[in-house]
């Protein structure tokens, strides 16, 4: 047997199992000491505001900004990865609860219910559900069955809405047909991810329960967009890898294990998906959430900001890669080192130590080489209203050295009982929709390694439960938060009209979601 780390020693068995999963005993070890040390508390310096974090098109630059999105689709190649693999039950939660009741606890509740039914986008496939099983919908809406109606909603018998992924759910209602969530960011791909011999690509990360039917759909549609878009569609579709998942603990911080005694290993959250996007070969990545999509009445906006998003990046990029070039080369004079280190400050947002200009000048270029020679993310921000999610802030470096970064950071990650720092959270002005362009080439037209710029400790515990036994889970640092902590950030406010997320089933009754 071998310690494991945590004060027992692995069997052969666990050993089996940790292979299994595509891990090493090191890499458990190094988990199991995370549970051990606990996650430290991010530092907040201050909220990112507009002229402070955030830039503001004017929208005299705009035009600049789309030619220059224009010229890039030229020559590069440009893909929307599209994170699909949550699940739909928790936007059901609400009527799972009415349905484990026996209905709605009040008439008013009951009639909004029946009375909305047939504003979805699924109403016609649950009409037809009802009446496979040799019910009639209007028949069930007037005698007030919603526990029937909720079943033919959520079971396996009826839609299966409750184990479908949000990606299969029906969305928006059209003359021709509804169409799913999956189907609408087709769509949006066409617009602003297809380059100049008129290929549309996207990617969407699916569980793997889900790949089968996401394929099966994706086999049943894709001709018509394509002949109905006028492009051609590169798809591709992956699934989180079993050795992104990370194992659990007991309340002790020791191993938690199964009723058969094996250790037990959960999905490690949306910081998973960094390898699928690493190991996408274009050079500027859209991305965006499945469940942020409008129907193509408000897709004309929403484009329009992606292609200034991206126009922005390659702007950025380009002045960026001609900085480095000269510094890779040995170059670089002490006026073209003051007008790099103005840039990278006020541009790139990044931050020079206090002895900076102390340092020999092959320490200025090498410093400001190591700076600027990473991955660039270009991310909307929106006017904060409420919404759920995380926001911009200005992030103390973990180094002491009084430096500060910008990073998309969840409420989870701050010290809430701290005054000051909730104060700092409370005081944000906009938050992350999730809408990112990333370029991830170096300035020679080499891929950049992403997992190197991870920054591990950003880690979150939460509480689970197996079987109803409580348990403690590990998620790795989230996509767009700890797991690109080291890329050049930039943060640019976008419309509030470009985030319409279906988080509970009821959202699909706001009015960006429904017909005009």
């Amino acid at each position: 047997m071998t310690e494991n780390g945590a004060g027992e020693r692995w069997s052969e068995g666990d050993r089996q199992c940790i292979a299994a999963q595509g891990l090493t005993e090191e890499e458990v070890g190094r988990q199991l000491a995370l549970f051990r040390r606990g996650v430290p508390s991010v530092r907040l310096n201050r909220p990112c505001v507009a002229g402070d974090g955030i830039v503001v098109i004017p929208e005299s630059e705009r035009p600049s900004l789309l030619a220059a999105y224009e010229e890039a689709r030229r020559t590069n190649r440009f893909i929307k990865f599209v994170p699909a693999s949550g699940a739909a039950s928790r936007m059901f939660r609400e009527w799972y609860r009415c349905l484990a009741a026996g209905g709605f606890a009040d008439g008013a509740a009951r009639k909004a219910f029946s009375g909305d039914l047939k504003r979805y986008a699924f109403f016609p496939d649950l009409r037809a559900a009802v009446a496979a099983a040799g019910e009639d919908l209007e028949s069930l809406i007037g005698k007030a069955e919603d526990t029937a109606i909720l079943k033919s909603i959520l079971m396996e018998e009826g839609l299966n809405y409750g184990c479908l992924p949000k990606a299969l759910l029906k969305v928006h209602d059209y003359p021709e047909g509804s169409r799913t969530a999956l189907e609408e960011h087709l769509v949006e791909a066409a617009l602003y991810a297809r380059d100049a011999k008129n290929v549309s690509r996207v990617h969407f990360t699916v569980y793997r329960e889900h790949e089968s039917a996401v394929r099966t759909l994706l086999s049943q549609v894709i001709n018509d967009y394509e002949s109905r878009l006028d492009t051609v569609f590169e798809v591709g579709i992956s699934t989180q890898e079993p050795a992104t998942d990370t194992i659990a603990v007991d309340s002790e911080n020791l191993p938690f294990r199964d009723d058969r005694g094996k250790p037990v290993f959960r999905p490690g959250g949306h910081g998973s998906l960094l390898r699928n996007l690493n190991l996408l070969d274009e050079e500027i990545i859209f991305l965006k959430n499945i469940d942020n999509t409008v129907p193509d009445r408000l897709k004309t906006g929403t484009s329009l900001w992606k292609k200034l998003l991206a126009g922005y990046l390659i702007w950025l990029q380009e002045e960026i890669f001609a900085s480095v070039r000269l510094l890779a080369g040995g170059g670089g004079t002490e006026e073209e080192l003051k007008r790099f280190r103005d840039f990278a400050e006020k541009r790139v947002n990044i931050g020079f130590p206090t002895g900076f200009r102390d340092l020999s000048l092959s320490e200025r270029r090498s410093f400001l080489f190591r700076k600027l020679n990473r991955p660039l993310r270009v991310c909307g921000m929106v006017k904060n209203e409420g919404e759920p999610g995380g926001g911009p802030f200005w992030v103390e470096d973990a180094d002491g050295r009084g430096g500060a970064s910008l990073q998309i950071i969840e409420e989870s990650q701050i010290d809430r009982n701290d005054p000051k720092q909730r104060a700092v959270w409370l005081s944000a002005t906009h938050f992350n929709p999730v809408d990112l362009v990333c370029g991830v080439r170096d300035f020679q037209g080499r891929k950049f390694d992403l997992p190197a710029f991870i920054d591990p400790a950003a880690v979150a515990i939460t509480r689970k439960s197996e079987k109803g036994r409580e348990l403690l889970a590990l998620e790795r640092p989230g996509l767009w938060n700890g797991s690109m902590a080291f890329w050049n950030t930039v943060f640019v406010e976008v419309p509030l009209s470009t985030f319409n997320p279906v988080k509970t089933v009821t959202d699909l009754l706001r009015p960006q979601h429904l017909p005009s």
